[in-house]
């Protein structure tokens, strides 16, 4: 599966929860949080899965350095989490 999270829609950490909620159908228990965040990522999500944040750095500048790179971190630490379990199918991320 992939994901395609348009930075020019998410211009803070609640637009990317909802968004990436949305389309990994977290379903409407999630709660937009970097714990819950990462709850699902390293257990719930169906791999495989890329995770496409498109035009990122606009999100960084509307949302500041220090809340975008929160969100990174989960998103990197979840890839690198299936990569250290050595899964073929893993979740990946990239950001454009």
């Amino acid at each position: 599966m992939n994901v395609k999270i348009d930075g020019k829609k998410v211009k803070t950490q609640l637009d990317f929860h909802k968004a990436l909620a949305e389309a990994l159908d977290f379903g409407p228990h999630y709660r937009p949080n970097l714990a819950a965040l990462w709850d699902r990522l390293s257990a719930d999500v169906e791999r495989p899965v890329e995770i496409v944040w498109r035009n990122s750095e606009e999100s960084r500048a509307a949302m500041g350095s220090d809340s975008f790179e929160e969100l990174r971190a989960v998103l990197i630490r979840a890839q690198e989490q299936d990569l250290s379990f050595g899964w073929n199918e893993r979740l990946s991320v990239r950001f454009m």
